[in-house]
């Protein structure tokens, strides 16, 4: 059977898929780490610091390596450093310093899903297809779902094998980004423009547009995470459950309908214009983070949490569409930057709030509260580009 840009589609799909997988499958295991290798939780979350740094500094060198050495080859080679990531860390930890084990392994897939966050969106927008919307707010879809069946699947496992057998998980999950590999080693890759005729970065910095799209990313970054991180705790004190069970109510309902907006706009991308659909989005994340931050209700801020997951579902996949559309030669190196910005909004709403609150003696609801500058500010660029496409024809 001959491949063609669907198998392409799709592979990218599971690539997404990989991302979540790759960030959300060590965490379920910090307090086993704790108790198998003796390892502090202190050094453990270490790893999940490490893990974002490296892809910070993937997202930046990325965009030159991909005109060096081409997308497919690193697309990859991205798969099989998270393959490599994974089994690496099941078996390093018990030949070596476990710590220093898995510190190699979070290198390992750290670098691959920052390739991947990099690459895959660009191939998506480069495959001959209509409606460029729907096909981005699918494929960013796909790390939501990735994220709940991780979760599920995992504990699932745990429940029926045992915790102590995660090693043997650990390589069942590697199989994905090998098959994965193999595909992209076959389907046909287009890319956004010819070697050499992208925007560089000093273009890039230049362009007045793509300031405010790098603003608008690092909000939509910004938005989902300093509500996401609370999500578990607020679960855990408007049910009254435990953390488990308060870990799969907070954050997996957030990941739960973030992924169904996306994919409610992947339906219904033809109909609705993303300049319309992502203001109206912005200002009801501005209103969930009131309903979190002011409303005197546990459960009331529970329901917050759900309707920021679904508000913030379309902010990143539409902030890349937009910037394909408005600028068509921005390429790679502008998806590099604009993951770089995503990233750095990932940790610096959860900064905020987290400062915010602790100044507040602890409120995680004048966090909260104080991180709802980013949707306001998300909601006036997004505003401001769509503006920018009625008055000059661009967006």
């Amino acid at each position: 059977m001959k491949l063609n840009f669907k198998h392409t589609i799709a592979a990218c799909f599971v690539g997404y898929i990989i991302q979540a997988i790759i960030n959300n499958f060590a965490p379920l295991l910090f307090l086993t780490f704790q108790s198998s290798y003796g390892i502090p939780l202190s050094r453990i979350t270490l790893l999940i610091t490490f893990n974002f740094v490296i892809q910070l500094a993937v997202d930046l060198a990325a965009a030159g390596l991909a005109d060096k050495i081409g997308t497919r080859t690193l697309m990859i080679a991205a798969h099989i450093c998270c393959a490599a990531g994974l089994i690496l860390m099941s078996v390093l930890p018990e030949i070596m310093s476990p710590f220093g084990g898995l510190l190699i392994a979070v290198t390992l897939y750290a670098v691959g899903g920052g390739l991947l966050e990099v690459l895959v969106s660009p191939v998506v927008e480069a495959c001959p297809t209509d409606n460029k919307e729907k096909w981005m707010s699918l494929l960013h879809s796909f790390y939501c779902w990735g994220q709940v069946g991780v979760i599920l699947l995992s504990t699932l496992f745990f429940s029926v094998f045992g915790i102590e057998n995660w090693k043997t998980l650990a390589l069942i999950w590697a199989a994905v980004p090998i098959i994965n590999a193999v595909i992209f080693a076959l389907v046909p890759i287009k890319t956004l423009v010819e070697d050499g005729e992208g925007m560089k970065f000093g273009q890039l910095a230049k362009s007045g547009l793509f300031r405010t799209l790098f603003v608008m990313m690092l909000c939509a970054g910004a938005c989902e995470m300093a509500v996401s991180q609370w999500a578990s705790t607020l679960a855990e004190s408007a049910l009254g459950v435990s953390k488990t069970v308060g870990d799969l109510a907070g954050p997996m309902m957030f990941a739960v309908l973030m992924g169904t907006a996306r994919a409610l706009y992947g339906k219904f991308a033809d109909k609705i214009s993303i300049d319309k659909a992502m203001p109206a989005t912005a200002a009801l994340c501005v209103c969930s983070y009131l309903m979190i931050a002011l409303v005197p209700s546990a459960v009331t801020a529970l329901i917050g949490c759900g309707i920021c997951g679904f508000s913030v579902g379309i902010m990143w996949p539409g902030t890349f569409s937009k910037s394909a559309a408005g600028l068509p030669r921005g390429g790679t190196m502008m998806f590099a930057l604009l993951a770089l910005a995503g990233d750095l909004g990932c940790s610096g709403g959860p900064t905020l709030a987290g400062f915010a609150a602790d100044a507040a003696g602890g409120d995680l609801k004048t966090g909260v509260l104080c991180g709802a500058i980013f949707p306001v500010v998300m909601l006036i660029a997004s505003l401001a580009t769509a503006r920018r496409k009625d008055h000059k024809g661009t967006c």
